[in-house]
């Protein structure tokens, strides 16, 4: 279809498409007028997501995401929020709510469950663009209705949001309340247990023990060491065949001065055995001098060589007795060693106790701070007020919508009467029906007439015939 038999079409079915625009545009103003008018109040509630927590001082990357502002939407749609609007509004005690409730349930359903949903029927919430500001509207028949509705669902979302950040807040209170009351009695048994083991074993400063202990030890290892050594040099002594070069004997001035008397006596004896005879007094008296020194100088090398083995002896008892010590010291040691160690055990105990009892003891201020806050991050911008004009239906609006509905509308009964009773509009029907050349046209037009005078005058009939 040309543009041209489109026209032609229009203005042959003009008639039938203005009607049918009439109707629609009076069918939508009398549809308008007939309706209930529906007023929309707002409250716009603000978000703030830049500041820190006023408690912990952290600043929460998830607040910063774009997901955050549709959280806040889904919980101001959610059936709690719109519970607890329903008491703000005091619903439970409309008795005429509360008899719609038992003729539709039975009473099988929670009151303000079943009433929560259709509260929510003419709730609209949503953010502002590129800002933090929601926008919480309510639609209903009447401006205070809609204001108070409104209201309610702002101050019941203000009132979850605190609830859904102190709520957590009071569970970790109370979990780190009782884990510090659990911390605190593990304190004091690792204190009591550390106390009753210092009595028992009567340690004050197990350091200062231990160090004097190990210096003793020391000592008697030093000693020990000494008389050992002593007691192999006498037993090497003693099994020397020859007394006579032990290192004592050797070295005795005694033992020293008898054997040079003895050398000059017997040097003396055998110079006068040339000239006197072995009879004679001098002699005898030399000799016995003689005897007399050596026999003193057996009995101080014998002398020497007993006192050599009383000191083998004595070192050997003393070596087993610094032995003895030596053992029972090393056990005195190992034992403190152990105390010692038991002691640090409990030691560390505590100090683990006490460390973690601190810890405990913080959380527990920080979360029981956090769980008496009063404020949250988001705060009632503008409260609802009642609107001065309806928002709903809106007249005008709904008659140019309808002035173009009614003209396609026109347009397509113009077209659909058009295919049903077709008629030739134009040449070009007729080449679409025949299906044969045009050979000429006669304008159903007028002609113009010519002047008086005379002049001929040709009209053309309806039919398109001359005359």
């Amino acid at each position: 279809m040309s543009p041209q038999q489109f026209l032609l079409i229009l203005r042959a079915r003009y008639k039938a498409a203005l009607l049918t625009l009439i109707v629609t545009v009076l069918a939508t103003l009398a549809y308008n007028l007939y309706l209930p008018k529906q007023y929309t109040a707002a409250a716009a509630v603000v978000l703030d997501v830049k500041s820190p927590d006023p408690v912990t001082g952290v600043m929460l990357a998830g607040m910063m995401a774009p997901a955050y502002m549709a959280t806040q939407i889904d919980i101001i749609g959610s059936e709690r929020v719109g519970q607890i609007a329903a008491r703000l509004l005091k619903l439970d005690q409309d008795e005429k709510m509360r008899a719609q409730w038992h003729e539709a349930t039975q009473g099988n359903i929670d009151f303000i469950t079943w009433i929560a949903p259709r509260l929510q029927n003419g709730l609209l919430a949503r953010p502002s663009r590129d800002s933090n500001v929601i926008s919480i509207s309510y639609t209903a028949r009447s401006p205070e209705r809609a204001t108070e509705v409104a209201n309610a669902f702002a101050q019941a979302y203000l009132d979850i949001n605190l609830d859904l950040k102190l709520a957590p807040a009071r569970q970790y209170a109370a979990f780190f309340n009782e884990q510090v009351k659990l911390m605190r009695d593990r304190l004091d048994k690792a204190q009591q247990a550390l106390s009753t083991y210092q009595q028992e074993h009567g340690i004050a400063s197990a350091d200062e023990r231990l160090d004097y202990e190990i210096a003793k030890l020391n000592e008697t290892s030093s000693q020990l060491t000494g008389v050992q050594a002593q007691t192999t040099d006498s037993q090497s002594k003693r099994q020397n065949g020859k007394s006579d070069t032990i290192a004592e004997v050797m070295q005795s001035p005694l033992i020293n001065g008898l054997k040079g008397d003895i050398a000059r006596l017997d040097a003396k004896l055998q110079e006068s055995s040339v000239t006197l005879g072995k009879n004679h007094p001098m002699i005898q008296r030399t000799e016995a001098e003689l005897a007399t020194l050596r026999s003193q100088l057996e009995r101080e090398t014998a002398r020497i060589t007993t006192s050599i083995n009383t000191t083998y002896e004595v070192g050997k008892q003393r070596e087993q007795q610094l032995q003895g010590a030596l053992q029972a010291q090393k056990g005195r040691v190992l034992q403190l060693n152990k105390q010692r160690d038991e002691l640090n055990v409990l030691r560390n105990d505590v100090d683990t106790a006490r460390r973690t009892y601190e810890s405990l003891s913080q959380r527990a201020s920080q979360t029981y701070v956090e769980s008496q806050n009063s404020q949250s991050n988001s705060t009632l911008l503008n409260p609802a007020s009642p609107p001065d004009r309806p928002s709903a239906p809106r007249v005008v609006l709904n008659v140019a919508l309808s002035v173009f509905l009614g003209t396609l509308l026109g347009i397509g009964l113009a077209l659909l009467l058009e295919l049903t009773n077709r008629r030739v509009r134009s040449t070009q029907d007729l080449v679409d029906i025949l299906d044969l050349p045009v050979l000429g046209t006669i304008s159903a037009r007028p002609m113009l007439k010519r002047p008086a005078g005379g002049k001929i005058a040709a009209l053309t009939s309806s039919n398109g015939t001359l005359s």
